[in-house]
């Protein structure tokens, strides 16, 4: 790896890019599923793994190339794997370095549908995971030993809760433990958790990443023997190697990732101190609004709000304009999502419900629209709101 590109700023590392063919300044796009090779001993050195070429854009492919030299430079790694979704990330991992009889550690307030695919692993192959408390630094540990991995959010979902990340690396590596951390909600802008200890850090990728809500995708980014082992088992595997058209459309969305979680971090910081004044909220759960947090060098703008009683949810959300009302994050759109439609969701139990996520908790993501009329909006659905409640009251 080129020394002065690894240590180049994100913003270059994103933006910038040398050596595409006819001095293109975007990468050309190989939509095609195989490679050919002029001679049979050619062939077979590739088999062989004694020449880089490609084979097959299950495995492998120049343009989702360019995309994971990048990740793994952004996050300082040594090397990246990149999937079409980030369950496929998150899948990849546990499938890849875990296997029958083995015991995960994991956050509470984890993503719902890595919590669902653990409970997959647990009934079906016969997997234990054990939630605990990432800010109960001795309850980590004292979780540690004899388990296989320890699986992190920081900040987790829905509560955004910050964890630390040196200490709990240090007590993984300690017990034998491979540790992992999804940095979706940061991004490599604001937090880098490989250089803080970690193992291996992943992404949904349809998030900041890309920027622009036009594709799915996630990455793994971690030590070269990690990474091999993924690419080993998961990536030919479970067929889950993402396409070159989404590689080229995460490449482009990183060209502006630096520049636009600038703008999200502003907007969303300013507009959740706001919701902090209001009357309706009781609490917002939002990183950059408590004590700093060592390994985040900024914040983005997904937090969540708990409203009180006062508040009719369905109304509010009702009375979004600006916002919609949809899953996901991170393009350029603001969103809002009712934890109480996600704790009636069809399929099982979610995590929410199990880890004490309140039924009065609305995510928001803010997004690149401009932030008075965002401010705007969410005030007068709140007003809205609870004057249904008390026409309701009424009523009663």
């Amino acid at each position: 790896m080129d020394d002065a590109r690894y240590d180049a700023d994100d913003a270059t590392i994103a933006a910038h890019d040398d050596g595409f063919p006819f001095d293109a300044v975007a990468p050309p796009i190989f939509q095609t599923s195989l490679f050919t090779f002029p001679s049979y001993a050619d062939m077979l050195r590739r088999f062989r793994r004694e020449a880089p070429t490609e084979i097959y854009s299950r495995v492998g492919n120049p343009t989702v190339a360019v995309l994971e030299d990048k990740i793994a430079r952004l996050e300082k790694a040594e090397a990246a794997v990149a999937y079409n979704t980030g369950m496929a990330a998150i899948s990849g991992v546990l499938f890849s370095l875990v296997k029958a009889g083995d015991r995960v550690v994991c956050v509470r307030h984890v993503y719902p549908d890595a919590y669902r695919l653990f409970n997959v692993l647990a009934k079906q192959l016969d997997i234990a995971v054990e939630y605990v408390d990432g800010q109960d630094f001795d309850a980590v540990r004292a979780a540690l030993p004899g388990a296989r991995l320890l699986y992190l959010e920081s900040p987790t979902s829905w509560t955004f809760e910050t964890l630390d990340l040196p200490a709990l690396a240090a007590a993984a590596q300690g017990a034998g433990v491979v540790s992992v951390v999804d940095n979706s909600w940061a991004t490599p802008v604001f937090q880098k958790p490989l250089t803080h200890g970690i193992d291996l850090v992943l992404h949904s990728a349809s998030k900041y990443l890309n920027g622009h809500s036009d594709t799915v995708a996630g990455v793994v980014a971690g030590s070269q023997a990690l990474i091999d082992r993924l690419n080993d088992i998961a990536t030919p595997y479970l067929g889950a190697k993402l396409s070159p058209f989404d590689a080229w459309l995460v490449t482009r969305g990183l060209r502006t990732l630096d520049a636009r979680m600038r703008q999200h971090q502003q907007s969303g910081l300013r507009i959740a101190r706001r919701l902090t004044e209001h009357p309706a909220v009781e609490a917002v759960h939002h990183p950059g609004l408590r004590a700093a947090c060592p390994t985040l060098t900024g914040s983005s703008s997904l937090f969540a709000m708990t409203l009180s009683d006062s508040i009719d949810i369905p109304a509010f959300c009702d009375a979004l304009h600006l916002f919609k009302l949809g899953v996901s994050w991170g393009g350029y759109e603001s969103l809002a999502l009712p934890a109480m439609i996600t704790l009636q969701q069809q399929g099982g139990p979610n995590s929410a419900v199990d880890f004490g996520v309140s039924p009065r908790l609305v995510r928001l993501h803010i997004g690149l629209e401009d932030e008075q009329a965002l401010w705007a909006d969410l005030a007068q659905a709140l007003d809205q709101a609870s004057a249904t409640t008390q026409t309701r009251g009424g009523e009663e």
